[in-house]
């Protein structure tokens, strides 16, 4: 009996020792495997859906979310800046990092090509999901891009006019081809199926994500393409849906209202928006669609406006989204990316600052009514070591003093306002 003991203690000691230390792994990626023990893993439960609010889960308290997005996270051939961006965002009190989960063709592609994966980029997205939960950061991961870069629906077009299918050249046909969608619903199967090589969870049973997103920022070539966008959507939600109803479901929209929406146009930052093929209330209210997405680039959208102007425009369009959340939709409702160019002022604040205030504060007010505006995540954070893939909308916060204080001052605020009883909250300082 007692040697039975020093067996099986020895067993547990030989585990833990080889969870604690690196075994092999792919050269030069930066990630590698160790042996998964699921008791040791980070306890998190999953995130639901209660009417126009997030809740836990395990006891119903409300969630409300403030976060950043780092697209770059699986590109980075650095485990440790992966680690760094998780450790820095949790010491700001953010709670939900948006990223992409794929990378369609070309170099260092997650999909080579239909079905066939990269098991070396594989195993960073899984390390990705497995720090973010060891960090109790959560994940909206992203499934294709309607854009060109790292692939986007362009390649699958690619792809099946290269294997024969009688496919238009048009993006649109992503939306409608037969074979386009059957890659597409591939690929989604793949990574709800995948087997986390660092933590040995699925991806469908892993709480550490948040929710799946179906896009990134899905627009039509033609607005007469705005039925198969709808179809789309209703069609991959249901998908998703079926491989896995632990996690929440969004589109990914920047929020425009379309033609039929007139109502709503003079919410729009200017008529080109309308013409773009989606449309926030009907993308948005399919069934399996949790919760509403949209974006917030007043730079972008109205460049020659002046600050007055476009915090004027944000005012209102964040005021519409998160009304008709709350009226139409009936679900919360994320402004999944907030982005403004660094200019800084006299005083050495930016006018990043005053923009994401105004989300930051209607956000707030929204959560002390319990409300429908659930969480705004800023474009985007970096580290000092990842500026090869920044844009003109990215920063390391603790490099800009007055954006860091904002956003520590937002995740503090929400967080007073749903205070648990739990070590956490004593982890990072609160400022006044």
């Amino acid at each position: 009996m007692e040697r039975r003991l020093y067996t099986v203690s020895g067993i547990l000691l030989l585990a833990i020792i080889g969870y604690f230390n690196w075994t092999s792994g792919s050269s030069g990626s930066g990630f590698r495997i160790r042996i998964p023990i699921p008791w040791l893993q980070t306890r998190m439960g999953f995130i639901g859906r209660n009417g126009t609010r997030f809740v836990e889960m395990d006891g119903g308290t409300p969630v409300y979310v403030n976060g950043w997005n780092s697209y770059w996270m699986m590109s980075s051939e650095s485990a440790a800046a992966v680690s760094e961006m998780f450790r820095r965002g949790r010491a700001m009190g953010m709670t939900v990092c948006r990223t992409w989960a794929f990378n369609d063709g070309g170099v260092n592609a997650l999909q080579i090509s239909p079905g066939r994966f990269n098991e070396r980029i594989f195993q960073a997205l899984d390390f990705i999901i497995y720090e973010a939960r060891r960090n109790k950061i959560r994940l909206i991961l992203c499934l294709v891009n309607n854009l060109n870069a790292f692939g986007g629906k362009a390649q699958y077009v690619r792809w099946a006019q290269a294997a024969g299918a009688n496919v238009s050249s048009s993006t649109d046909s992503f939306f409608s081809h037969a074979t386009v969608k059957d890659y597409y619903k591939n690929y989604v199967k793949t990574i709800l199926t995948r087997k986390n090589a660092f933590s040995g969870v699925r991806y469908r049973d892993e709480p550490a994500i948040f929710a799946w997103e179906l896009m990134n920022e899905p627009r039509c070539v033609l607005n007469s393409s705005a039925p198969l966008l709808q179809a789309w959507i209703a069609e991959m939600a249901s998908y998703v849906k079926n491989l896995d109803e632990k996690h929440l479901i969004t589109v990914g929209l920047e929020g425009f209202y379309g033609y039929k929406r007139t109502e709503r146009l003079g919410a729009n930052p200017g008529e080109w928006a309308a013409a773009l093929g989606s449309d926030f209330i009907q993308n948005s209210a399919d069934k399996n669609i949790d919760f509403a997405s949209v974006h917030a680039y007043p730079d972008s959208w109205i460049p020659k406006a002046s600050l007055e102007e476009k915090v004027k425009y944000l005012s209102n369009w964040v005021d519409s989204h998160v009304n008709d959340s709350e009226h139409i939709l009936k679900k919360p409702v994320i402004f999944s990316e907030v982005g403004s160019l660094l200019k800084r002022k006299e005083n050495g604040s930016y006018d990043i600052d005053i923009i994401l205030k105004t989300v930051y504060d209607k956000v707030y007010d929204s959560a002390k009514k319990d409300q429908a505006g659930a969480g705004a995540l800023i474009w985007q954070l970096m580290t000092e070591e990842t500026q090869e893939y920044k844009d003109e909308f990215s920063l390391v916060a603790r490099q800009h003093p007055s954006t860091y204080m904002l956003i520590l001052k937002q995740s503090c605020r929400l967080k007073n306002l749903f205070r648990r009883k739990s070590n956490e909250s004593s982890k990072w300082h609160c400022p006044d």
